[in-house]
């Protein structure tokens, strides 16, 4: 006889089970809702590690309509919707499928926060298998085809994919340039660096609300206009901080309230902020006080960039400090004992391949960047297309192979809505040498 392991609702260790058993493809592909609709699971998605849905970049049909991109969310019980937020958070708008176990006698319906009804389907109870957690994403069709090109051929695939990514890129920030100035295009470019991956919008209107010759007329000040107009500085009553805290919060407070009312229109919505999913290192509040210090080296961080002196620039970018964040995670954090780098070389890698270089136009130079680490997109981009290589992490490691994996996986993978079944790329691939890039 088997024995089935107790089901503790509402536990991690459930809803993680869950997730596995739903991505493994255990529950099959078609369901029916729990007002009667046809639900066929398209395509399974990306399965979110950080804040947000469970699992992103999904299609779903119902009644046989054509299939809609968006996320999908599994609850152990359908309240959890209610219980964790959903309805009120901004992040769970795109969700078209909530799935759950667990129901109870009431009827909950699952709505985001403008009001759109989510159709909701419940899972039998199945036997607890207790898989283990798995990939992020399934390797795609276009797969075997790339494992079997040479490593020229890939790298030459991956080459021109990454040539079109780094000319989009330039012309984005030459047109940026054109309408608000070259160093304000730079800047932008650069505080939508300091947001990445989440946070890129917020600091993009807070590059903008606070433009770099704005700026540049207190760069003492600086810091706390930024403070303010982010949103992030804490309130007046500062007695619940550490007194290191206390002390360099206090400095900007003295500075921000005579700007206040000024700026007050300006300030960032709360909503756009993402704060939850990332290392305590790379906490938004965190970044701004890096970008304050970006300002105070701006006129030799430009002229490196105008040499395209690279070797310094990592230098200096390396090596700057700041007096509270060098030490803090959050203006609430204890201190740490040892310094805190406030651009790693991650950080740095991502700035060269996505502003930097593109800005200065330096292909050759991008062509040449060895990266140490991975991001999570580009992680679930091998998974797609490059999950048969043996040498993948090895292509991943180059920075022109990453950001060329990257454009094909928006390309294609992205803009695909049929599990791979309609998507154009592995018939280009296998028909031709080079992918064409659309």
């Amino acid at each position: 006889m088997k024995v089935r392991r107790p089901f503790v609702k509402g536990a991690l260790s459930g809803e993680l089970e869950l997730q596995a058993r739903w991505f493994a493809g255990e529950f099959g592909r078609d369901f029916c809702g729990t007002e009667g609709e046809r639900v066929r699971i398209v395509q399974f998605g990306i399965w979110n590690r950080t804040a947000g849905p469970d699992f992103v970049e999904a299609a779903v049909s119902i009644d046989g309509a054509e299939p809609k991109r968006g996320a999908i969310e599994i609850d152990p019980d359908v309240k959890d919707w209610e219980r964790h937020g959903h309805s009120q958070n901004t992040d769970y708008e795109g969700v078209v499928l909530h799935v759950f176990e667990h129901r109870g006698g009431d009827r909950v319906f699952s709505r985001t926060k403008m009001h759109r009804l989510i159709v909701q389907v419940q899972l039998s109870p199945v036997e607890n298998r207790g898989l283990a957690d798995g990939a992020l994403a399934r390797a795609g069709r276009c797969a075997p085809l790339l494992a079997a090109q040479s490593l020229e051929q890939i790298r030459l695939t991956l080459s021109e994919a990454a040539l079109f990514r780094f000319q989009r890129k330039a012309t984005a920030l030459h047109r940026t340039g054109d309408a608000h100035g070259e160093n304000e295009a730079l800047y932008q470019a650069l505080a939508m660096g300091m947001g990445y991956p989440n946070n890129q919008l917020p600091f993009r209107l807070l590059a903008q609300r606070l433009p770099l010759r704005r700026l540049s007329q207190d760069p003492d000040g600086a810091e706390a206009l930024l403070y303010g107009v982010s949103g992030f500085l804490p309130a007046p009553d500062l007695s619940v901080l550490p007194l290191e805290a206390r002390v360099h919060v206090r400095g900007l407070w003295q500075r921000w309230w005579p700007h206040r009312v000024a700026y007050q229109s300006l300030q960032v919505p709360q909503s756009v902020w993402r704060l939850g999913g990332q290392r305590p290192a790379n906490h938004p509040a965190r970044r701004v006080g890096a970008l304050s210090v970006l300002v105070r080296h701006w006129r030799a961080l430009r002229r490196l960039v105008g040499a395209k002196d690279w070797k310094r620039l990592a230098k200096i970018l390396c090596g700057m400090t700041h007096a509270f964040w060098s030490h803090h995670y959050t203006f609430g954090s204890p201190a740490s004992p040892r310094p805190i780098a406030l651009i790693g070389r991650e950080r740095l890698e991502e700035l060269l391949a996505n502003s930097l270089l593109p800005f200065a136009g330096d292909w050759e130079k991008l062509s040449t960047l060895r990266t140490r680490d991975h991001n999570r997109r580009s992680r679930i981009a091998a998974t797609r297309l490059l999950a048969l290589r043996p040498d993948a992490k090895k292509l991943l490691s180059e920075a022109v192979c990453q950001q060329g994996l990257l454009q094909l996986y928006e390309d294609f993978c992205c803009c695909d809505a049929s599990d791979c079944a309609h998507c154009p790329f592995p018939e280009q691939t296998a028909a031709a040498r080079t992918i064409p890039v659309v």
